[in-house]
């Protein structure tokens, strides 16, 4: 029998959302509940025309648009397939077997699955009330580690910790460490990300983004990360050539470009998080403060998060369970329209806590 390399034979496939009924309302993938800007839609129906030429295989337009928006060096940007292609060609290019990737406890889960396929080994550092915690990272750290990974905003909390935090970070982990700053929901942050962007000029930090949120793009694959260049160089090596098709990279640009429109959305979103969560709350729920555009909502135990669940999707509601994080009394409900998050607080209200 042919067999796989023993790291890859032994992973588990990466756990997606349970959507059940497509007829649902999902509210289990953090995705936007507005479309594109129209901008970027007009963008795409453009660039179908030309959907017979291979697409820009480095990106140009896209890079210049996100360098006239971020503080970051246009030549230091690499595009990925979503983050996540991002983050998989990072590991294996600077982590395999005997080295570790080093995360936070309720860090993204996706680079667990990056760090075993690259036969290296995944381990974390506890995250009081639910927040990243620097000195417990910074003990955690030893000769193996090779990659930090930190997201902030968390998912699936929600939660923030200061930029100047991640600045102490890096400044007492080893030089010969990498900082991997995760910032897929940044725009949700009212922070100033400029300090974390400037990490990268010290030659051993990254940061990655996403369209997939603030810019409603999630179906069309695109992150970017902001990449020193003899790291950018080595990761470059592992992307696939023409990993962005060209009216997903014609969209991007677009919806980078209109700030204004994102800006918007972002508000209209973070306002519908806030009330919703000050309305859970005053029914007797747990909820952390949010600063991505989803909420974690905590239960009394782990049977009472599947009852509700159950409860939830007879209501024609999908949110997403957190067991694979070790959060068995939770559930993530992602910001949808204003309609579901009503019948989800009205199905909530209903259930004895």
């Amino acid at each position: 029998m042919i067999r796989a390399v023993p790291n890859v034979a032994a992973m588990a496939s990466y756990a997606l959302a349970d959507l059940g009924d497509t007829s649902a309302v999902s509210l289990a993938q953090n995705e936007s509940a507005h479309p594109p800007s129209p901008a970027a839609r007009a963008a795409g129906a453009r660039a179908i025309e030309t959907a017979a030429l291979y697409p820009d295989p480095d990106w140009r337009d896209l890079r210049r648009a996100i360098a006239a928006v971020h503080p970051v060096a246009a030549d230091d940007i690499l595009c990925g397939a979503g983050s996540m292609e991002l983050i998989g060609a990072l590991i294996r290019a600077f982590a395999g077997p005997g080295d570790t990737v080093l995360g936070s406890q309720y860090g993204y889960l996706f680079v667990a699955t990056a760090a075993e396929q690259a036969g290296a080994a995944y381990v974390t550092a506890p995250e009081p009330e639910l927040r990243v915690c620097v000195d417990g990272l910074l003990s955690r750290v030893d000769a193996t580690t090779r990659l930090v990974f930190l997201c902030n905003p968390g998912n699936p909390t929600g939660t923030r910790i200061a930029n100047a935090e991640i600045v102490q970070l890096r400044d007492a982990l080893p030089k010969d460490v990498l900082l991997v700053v995760d910032q897929a929901y940044g725009e949700f942050d009212e922070q100033d990300h400029a300090p974390i962007f400037a990490l990268v000029g010290r030659g051993d930090t990254i940061v990655t983004r996403t369209f997939s949120k603030a810019y409603a793009l999630a179906g069309l694959r695109v992150g970017w990360g902001a990449f020193p260049p003899a790291i950018g160089a080595e990761v470059r090596k592992l992307l696939n050539p023409n990993n962005i098709s060209g009216a997903s990279q014609a969209m991007a640009t677009a919806a980078m470009a209109d700030q204004t429109h994102m800006a918007r959305i972002v508000g209209e979103t973070a306002a519908l998080r806030d009330t919703t969560a000050e309305r859970l709350r005053a029914a007797g729920y747990d909820l952390p403060v949010s600063h991505a555009n989803f909420l974690l909502i905590r239960f009394a135990d782990a049977a009472t998060a599947a009852r509700a669940d159950a409860a939830l999707r007879a209501a024609g509601l999908i949110l997403r369970g957190m067991g694979g994080y070790g959060l068995t009394d939770a559930l993530r409900a992602t910001i949808g329209p204003p309609e579901a998050m009503d019948r989800m607080c009205a199905t909530l209200e209903g259930l004895p806590r």
